[in-house]
């Protein structure tokens, strides 16, 4: 939607005539891409943190609401009444499934667990004690070596199949990760189970003996799954649409994206949170931390607390407070660090300093204590949120490729290098 124009004059007095895009939800845009044409300027704008890089139907937030929409349905409600499955299907189509496409999906995604067996081959040439991310970010990246035969990003049934695979695959890949990272032999997927039983059964169960699925972890796994999804333009998802912008295969997109989330600032946030919990110690030295934290010349921050987009509160964080206390609960988990956690969201939530800036406890505290209840090494937290990100990366991907508008992306510089110099010879320096 374009509706208004505005003018603007440089120093110079050229001036240029700018359309206002006008979005359904959130604040209007300028359309700047004819800007240096008209005026010969460029904008800058580092992080991107004013600019809108595409249009978009998949995920709305509100940072000041704490408002969170997929295609339109408030988190909160998709937490409550939905599951990871129809989740994926409305983020993919844009619309929530009828019973029969819910189960076609579901059959579909059931049907591409499996991995090409030389996968399960090449993941033996990584060293033992390799980082999870890394062997995530290989794996995903050599799909365009095992499936090149259908990967036409203009095939709207390629890219469907790519997007199936994606999601079909990637418990598989993260189980066998694990598996790898502990020394145990890699499992097969169990078609006979549903989506998080099935990881599960991948990461904990072994050939000599059954294994059955803690329904209490089938279903928090399920619900962070959902509230990890997608999230908007964020860093890796706008890696994954560059390296799509460029015509690159899916595989190689995601495992754009993978890499990115690798990153502590984006993905390894719920990591640091751990870290945290293991420098306090203990629960007599929270006052002392606390006071850390409130010093602004003391370097020690509270990992886990405020979010760089909600400004009030982060909605998901609401949704899985709750999932935490009942799965701590279910559990009868006695952790020391978990304690000091719980110690830690109560004083956050009480304390004048917190409230008064808005430091509540977001979606990286609460999902760190519950995998770390789930007995999923901290190394592993990034790659659970891959997993469930994989959905958005990969939504946001098709969109790309339906969208008439898409250009390869191409950022500009404000360049402050040496000007134009002539060559010195070596022994004239």
């Amino acid at each position: 939607m374009s509706d208004d124009v505005v003018k603007i004059t440089t120093p110079e007095g050229k001036t240029a005539e700018l359309p206002v895009k006008r979005s359904v939800l959130g604040p209007p845009t300028f359309d700047i891409k004819t800007l240096h044409q008209q005026t010969g300027y460029f904008t800058y704008d580092s992080g991107f943190a004013a600019t809108a890089a595409c249009t978009s139907d998949i995920t709305f937030i509100d940072g000041q609401e704490g408002v969170l929409l997929y295609r339109g349905y408030p988190i909160e409600q998709l937490a409550e009444n939905s599951n990871f499955m129809e989740v994926s299907y409305l983020l993919l189509n844009g619309e929530l499934p009828t019973s029969q496409e819910y189960d076609d999906f579901t059959s579909l995604i059931t049907r591409h667990t499996m991995v090409h067996e030389k996968i399960r081959s090449f993941m033996k040439g990584f060293q033992y004690d390799a980082h999870p991310m890394a062997m995530m970010m290989s794996v995903v990246g050599s799909f365009a070596a095992f499936y090149h035969n259908d990967t036409d990003v203009n095939n709207p049934k390629d890219r469907h199949l790519a997007a199936i695979r994606l999601i079909a695959k990637m418990p598989t890949v993260a189980a066998a990760v694990y598996k790898n990272y502990i020394g145990q032999p890699i499992m097969y997927p169990n078609n006979s189970l549903n989506f998080t039983e099935r990881l599960l059964h991948m990461m904990y169960g072994v050939p000599a003996e059954p294994y059955e699925v803690n329904p209490v972890a089938a279903k928090a796994l399920d619900l962070l799954f959902i509230l990890h999804a997608d999230h908007e333009q964020n860093a890796s998802t706008s890696t994954v649409r560059l390296v799509g912008s460029t015509g690159a295969n899916p595989y190689a997109s995601i495992a754009g994206g993978i890499a990115s989330l690798w990153g502590p600032a984006h993905g390894g946030a719920n990591e640091a949170v751990l870290n945290m919990l293991d420098e306090i110690g203990d629960v007599s030295q929270i006052d002392k931390f606390i006071a850390k934290a409130k010093d602004k010349d003391d370097p020690f921050r509270l990992m886990g607390f405020g979010h760089r987009v909600y400004k009030n509160f982060d909605p998901r964080a609401t949704i899985i407070r709750k999932a935490t206390h009942d799965v701590l609960d279910a559990l009868g988990i006695d952790d020391p660090r978990l304690e000091l956690a719980m110690k830690l969201e109560d004083i956050a939530l009480k304390d004048p300093y917190f409230v008064e800036r808005k430091l509540y406890p977001n979606v990286d505290f609460y999902s760190g204590i519950i995998y770390k209840a789930l007995n999923i090494p901290v190394q592993m937290f990034t790659v659970m949120f891959a997993l469930a990100r994989t959905v958005g990366w990969t939504a946001q991907w098709l969109e790309q490729h339906e969208t008439a508008d898409t250009r390869i992306g191409r950022p500009r510089q404000v360049y402050r290098g040496a000007k134009k110099r002539d060559f010195v010879a070596r022994h004239k320096r």
